[in-house]
């Protein structure tokens, strides 16, 4: 989600460099995850277009003039219109110099793929300031989201509390009946996943069998794009660039003070299997809410 933030904010950043009009943006099927929840199914879309009016247009769609412009189009071919080459942590003159003539000569420009795309170097104050504007203010999650966050928070606190469907307003219900619980508890949003580990490229001493499988997972999921490292294993980690595996996560909890006493969530998709789990830490403590939030899904 930290990532869906930060093409957003970024999105609307180069809007603004660029005087133009931006469209709800169209958010990718992520290989791994594999949501295909659009924007308005995550987040409040009208709020969104109100906060950051004045700041930039915003639109639902395109103009009938361009709706020739989707993602079909640009998969069968070269289109001009079409933005390839942004590259990461790009300055605003890039976006100046590369993609304003694309806009003044067709109208539409469609930067794609759009990842870490604007630098936070050198980036005037006021364009620093929007970009904390969309992420603090204009993107709110939409309701059904932000009850069962709260249903979710009070569970983490409470995990003897259970909720029962009570009718279409429940998890509002629920929501109200759990703000009592108080129980203190760290969350930990591992992201030690298998595109994680792949994409990193970095020993995490499974050997050669694991280096190979790793590196044939990396051309598949990302077709490619994503090359061997031409780095050692110990550049890479002097760079920060390998994720920490559980282990040293569980050697920094307790380093910052967490003992077997605190209550441990994990937030992962599924932790790659080979690694251990730290033992200074009590069992994971399951938290299901999926016969909550299938009623309204």
């Amino acid at each position: 989600m930290c990532i869906l933030f930060n093409k957003i904010y970024d999105a609307v950043v180069v809007a603004k460099i660029l005087t133009a009009t931006l469209v709800i943006p169209y958010l990718e099927v992520n290989p791994v995850w594999q949501d295909s929840s659009t924007f308005m199914d995550i987040f409040d879309v009208d709020h969104f277009i109100n906060v950051l009016n004045g700041d930039v247009a915003i639109v639902k769609e395109l103009p009938d003039e361009f709706s020739w412009s989707t993602r079909e189009y640009y998969a069968t071919a070269i289109r001009p219109t079409r933005i390839k080459t942004a590259p990461v942590h790009a300055s605003t003159n890039w976006y100046l110099d590369d993609v304003l003539p694309v806009l003044q000569s067709y109208g539409i420009a469609a930067i794609a793929p759009f990842s870490h795309r604007l630098t936070f170097d050198n980036l005037p104050k006021y364009l620093q300031h929007l970009r904390c504007k969309v992420n603090s203010q204009a993107l709110v999650f939409v309701p059904h989201i932000r009850h069962l966050g709260d249903v979710l928070v009070n569970r983490l606190r409470d995990p003897s509390t259970k909720g029962n469907m009570v009718g279409s307003n429940y998890l509002r219900d629920l929501s109200e009946k759990y703000k009592q619980g108080a129980g203190k508890f760290v969350v930990l949003h591992l992201r030690f996943d298998k595109d994680m580990v792949a994409h990193s490229s970095c020993d995490f001493g499974g050997g050669k069998a694991e280096k190979l499988a790793l590196a044939k997972y990396r051309r598949v999921i990302w077709h490619g794009r994503v090359l061997n490292s031409q780095f050692t294993d110990e550049e890479l980690r002097s760079q920060g660039r390998c994720p920490l595996t559980p282990g040293e996560i569980g050697l920094l909890l307790a380093a910052l003070g967490f003992d077997n006493s605190t209550r441990l969530y994990l937030a992962s998709h599924k932790v790659t299997t080979r690694l251990y789990l730290f033992k200074i830490l009590p069992g994971v403590e399951p938290v299901s809410l999926h016969c909550e939030y299938t009623h309204f899904m």
